[in-house]
């Protein structure tokens, strides 16, 4: 909401000393943590004391353990402190029309309310299993369908790469413009719809989905979606 409010002035004509820093990330991130700092070292105890005193608490199986019951009565839902410290700040800081952070803030958001519910059912509804495994499996799935289709169908979800390979290779480009390299020679960069990923600590280790459609040939653009759409439910799942 800061950053947009600065966009908004700067394109308004308005400007003050030091509001050109809101236009780098790095100093967006380091307000984004001592926020979240705050958040969690101000009100975090204080949001504890707050579901003590309604009683939210941990209720814990006779199992005969040493310290189990030094455990009940521990306050339950204290994830609320973390999504707080992870929300806020970003909607506070974060540039809201980047498609990545709106996926990180739905992702985060979704899988809280699910961690909520399932707290709910156990500290209200006294139902120690809380939220069915099947509906956590469920929300989950369908978290991993909607970041899915987004990742196919946004023009914002994007790899740079030159433009000469993007152009060699096929890729769709949706987007060129130039950045020096260590030379300070401009170069020719591209932004590319694709389903290629890199897989970490492998030498060449770009990898394309389609790949697995190479009995396809030129059609398995067109059909990645099948193979693509189950891995990333999976990932998310998993």
């Amino acid at each position: 909401m800061i950053y947009s409010l600065v966009k908004w002035l700067e394109a308004a004509g308005y400007h003050f000393p030091g509001i050109g820093l809101w236009n780098y990330i790095t100093f967006r991130a380091g307000v984004a943590i001592i926020i979240s700092l705050i958040i969690s070292l101000l009100f975090g105890g204080k949001i504890i004391q707050f579901l003590k005193r309604l009683q939210v608490g941990e209720t814990i199986r006779d199992l005969g353990l040493e310290g189990q019951k030094e455990k009940e009565g521990t306050p339950t839902m204290g994830g609320v402190i973390i999504i707080m410290a992870i929300v806020i700040p970003c909607l506070l800081v974060a540039d809201l029309e980047n498609i990545y952070i709106l996926l990180m803030l739905l992702a985060t958001t979704w899988m809280g309310i699910i961690g909520f519910t399932d707290d709910y059912i156990k500290v209200f509804r006294k139902n120690k299993d809380g939220l069915s495994g099947k509906f956590k499996v469920l929300g989950q799935i369908g978290l991993g369908t909607i970041v899915a289709l987004t990742m196919l169908v946004s023009d914002d979800v994007v790899v740079r790469m030159d433009q000469e390979l993007a152009a060699e290779k096929g890729y769709e480009i949706v987007k060129t413009f130039e950045v020096p390299d260590d030379k300070g020679i401009p170069v020719e960069v591209a932004y590319v719809k694709t389903t290629l990923t890199n897989i970490p600590f492998l030498k060449g280790n770009d990898f394309d989905y389609c790949q697995l459609l190479w009995f396809l040939g030129d059609n398995a653009a067109r059909f990645v979606w099948i193979v693509f759409i189950p891995l990333i439910i999976f990932i998310v799942t998993a």
